[in-house]
């Protein structure tokens, strides 16, 4: 359903992100990407280094790092896809928010949610 292919939309070193291999419907479940969750007071330690940019906040006193391919879903402030935390199953739960052909990259907002037109913390005036 998904693979990892470059990215127009990252300038970073590896330019990577998600690719929908087939076409993939409104709400459908893409990808389950398990967490390794640390206490906030531990992100300190993480802000030293690049995995500071691909940490997720994991309810009110962890962040997380997720594994799969949770990490490489690239920003877009529209989005084609949204996800939700599974406190249950200790994963982040990613679904397509519009039908997605085959082909197309899948984005995600880094806000959390779809509509959140904030700036993002790497773009911040420091």
């Amino acid at each position: 359903m998904i693979e990892i292919k470059t990215s127009t939309l990252s300038d970073g070193e590896f330019n990577r992100g998600v690719f929908a291999t087939r076409d993939i419907a409104k709400g459908e479940l893409i990808h389950e990407a398990p967490v390794i969750a640390y206490p906030n007071k531990e992100h300190e330690f993480i802000e030293k280094t690049i995995l500071a940019d691909y940490a997720f906040e994991y309810g009110k006193n962890h962040s997380a790092i997720l594994l799969g391919y949770g990490m490489l879903f690239n920003h877009s402030y529209q989005p084609n896809a949204t996800y939700d935390i599974n406190f249950d199953n200790h994963t982040f739960d990613f679904f397509a928010y519009t039908d997605i052909k085959a082909g197309d990259e899948i984005l995600i907002n880094y806000n959390g949610d779809v509509d959140d037109m904030d700036p993002l913390w790497f773009n911040k005036e420091e």
